[in-house]
């Protein structure tokens, strides 16, 4: 018995692995096909056919088209932004920031500001770059806006073009409009120590800066016949109306003025004032008024006191900025901010080149020096900013030296100097 149980055990144990060599290839295809099958079902649910896919692509395109900017705006870009704000370049806890000379006292100007950045230890380096006024090729500015782009901050003086090229246009113009600039802000606020038209003048100027009649569209259809397109959009009419009332909000200011001429322009002009009533709806515990360019010009030099933040198109906005310079003591003592989704670029609120005073030592340094004052308190440099700003005022309406265009007799130099004076007494050491 025990050699039969034996055998029984040797003839079951063969067949089971006989059994096995048959059927394993078997178990081993019907796997593989359901591994494949498996693959198939979770790439199926993860991304669909390929009719599946493309309907969630148009899905996702129309969902990238109504993404917004800040503050709810369209950007010009049809796709969806994948960051919201750039960070600023920073190596070694410097900021590094384009520096543009421009023509005329741009050079000299742009020097006093690196001279009392040393003195007052502020951690910023510039990388200059020069554009050359009277070049045909765009291969300077090129450099620059790559170099804008790169730090996210510039500051510059005014950038001429004399090239007598009609395809070549401004400078200026196209660095606003390659960095999407779209707005630019002069504060103007009088000094207790120069004496102007008015005192107490605190108005601020947000200004449409990539289109109106600054689009640079120009032709000569037949000799002696020219047309300039002027350019209104909807888009960034309101986005330089949201700006306003932001900043009002931000700041609390009380009122907004939207300043066109839309009784003759009915279209371009009546777009901008439709745009910024519609926006003015959202802002109820805002004051909004509009009120023509021409009678603005007027009330400007009677009654400046009625105003607290204006908002207009371009070419409206450099005329009514150069005017209330006139009313507080000259152009050069107020300072312009260009912004951008991305980008600023500080400059001189008036941006004259000031060629005819370049090299006499009588240049106005006050206005460069307070768009550095603005580029410090964007970079969040605020201890520096401060320090700069509250020396300029000292040096203004306490130590009253003013250069010849604020009626006094001090070179751009003694007031470059009395200012890094009071630097020097008032920076804390860090």
């Amino acid at each position: 018995m025990p050699i039969a149980d034996d055998r029984r055990k040797k003839r079951s144990s063969v067949h089971f692995t006989s059994l096995c060599f048959r059927t394993l290839p078997a178990l081993a295809t019907s796997f593989t096909r359901i591994c494949k099958n498996w693959q198939f079902c979770v790439y199926k649910n993860a991304f669909g056919t390929s009719d599946q896919r493309n309907i969630k692509e148009d899905k996702l395109k129309e969902k990238s088209q109504e993404s917004t900017i800040p503050h709810g705006l369209l950007h010009k870009h049809p796709f969806a932004k994948k960051v919201t704000t750039l960070p600023k370049a920073r190596y070694g806890g410097r900021h590094a920031v384009t520096m543009l000379p421009g023509g005329g006292i741009g050079p000299e100007l742009m020097s006093y500001v690196k001279e009392v950045f040393k003195y007052g230890g502020v951690p910023v380096d510039f990388e200059t770059v020069q554009i050359h006024p009277t070049s045909d090729s765009n291969e300077d500015l090129e450099y620059a806006i790559t170099s804008i782009r790169r730090n996210g901050v510039g500051i510059k003086g005014n950038i001429e073009t004399k090239s007598l090229d009609t395809s070549v246009i401004s400078r200026n113009v196209a660095i606003r409009n390659q960095l999407d600039l779209f707005v630019n802000v002069v504060h103007c606020k009088s000094y207790a120590g120069v004496a102007g038209q008015h005192q107490n003048v605190d108005i601020v100027i947000v200004r449409q800066n990539t289109e109106g009649e600054y689009a640079m569209l120009e032709h000569e259809s037949p000799p002696g016949v020219v047309e300039s397109m002027k350019v209104i959009t909807a888009q960034n009419s309101e986005r330089v109306a949201r700006y306003a009332f932001e900043f009002a909000r931000k700041n609390n200011r009380k009122k907004v003025t939207t300043v066109h001429k839309a009784n003759i322009m009915k279209l371009s002009d009546g777009l901008y004032l439709e745009t910024a009533r519609n926006v003015a709806k959202e802002y109820p515990e805002i004051q909004h008024n509009d009120m023509i360019i021409d009678n603005c010009c007027m009330q400007l030099v009677s009654n400046p006191h009625q105003f607290d933040v204006m908002s207009m198109p371009n070419l409206y906005g450099s005329i009514v900025s150069n005017v209330i310079c006139g009313l507080i003591g000259g152009a050069g003592l107020l300072s312009g901010r260009n912004f951008g989704d991305y980008y600023a670029v500080f400059e001189p609120g008036t941006r004259n080149t000031g060629t005819a005073i370049a090299g006499k030592n009588i240049a106005n340094p006050i206005a460069m020096l307070n768009a550095s004052v603005d580029m410090l308190e964007y970079l969040n440099l605020k201890p520096y900013a401060n320090t700069i700003k509250l020396a300029v005022e000292k040096t203004i309406n306490e130590d009253l030296i003013h250069t010849p265009d604020l009626k006094g007799n001090a070179s751009s130099l003694d007031v470059v100097q009395n200012i890094i004076r009071h630097v020097q007494t008032l920076s804390v050491k860090w």
